[in-house]
């Protein structure tokens, strides 16, 4: 399960029913957390030798439209409100074991920031998958496997 967090919440309330400007955050930064996140509250960020937060772009090349997965073209048309990587989010090799990683969360800055998203690391089937990264080991979302939801 993904959701918003209660920053973003506010800046959309605020933007769309009362005119205050907000300017979407453009890179994204994706992070790997190792305790339960709430729309008030982030999870443990993960850390070690060579862990950092992934930059993803705001564009049709890089997030599909909530029609299909790996779509790049057109607006979106789907009824679930959510979106998935077109491309892979790759954390790179662990330098060092960096924890037990069971949820993502999405930042508007590379570190600190505001948090604005957050879901559980799953399988292909939608189950909740933890996975505990050792050194040595690379880490990365394949294509269509991050799916923020806007619902």
């Amino acid at each position: 399960m993904a959701g918003l967090t209660n920053y973003l919440r506010n800046k959309l309330v605020d933007w769309f029913h009362r005119g205050v400007a907000f300017t979407p955050p453009d890179p994204v930064y994706i992070t790997l957390v190792s305790t339960t996140p709430t729309p008030s509250a982030g999870g443990t960020e993960l850390s070690g030798s060579g862990f950092a937060r992934v930059s993803v772009a705001k564009s049709t090349t890089a997030w599909a439209a909530t029609n299909a997965d790996g779509s790049t073209s057109g607006t979106s048309s789907g009824t679930n409100g959510t979106t998935s990587n077109n491309a892979i989010i790759d954390f790179g090799t662990a330098a060092a074991a960096w924890g037990t990683a069971t949820h993502w969360e999405m930042y508007d800055a590379s570190t600190a920031g505001n948090r604005l998203m957050y879901g559980v690391i799953v399988d292909g089937l939608g189950v909740a998958t933890p996975r505990s990264i050792a050194s040595g080991d690379p880490v990365s979302f394949p294509i269509s496997a991050l799916r923020p939801i806007w619902a």
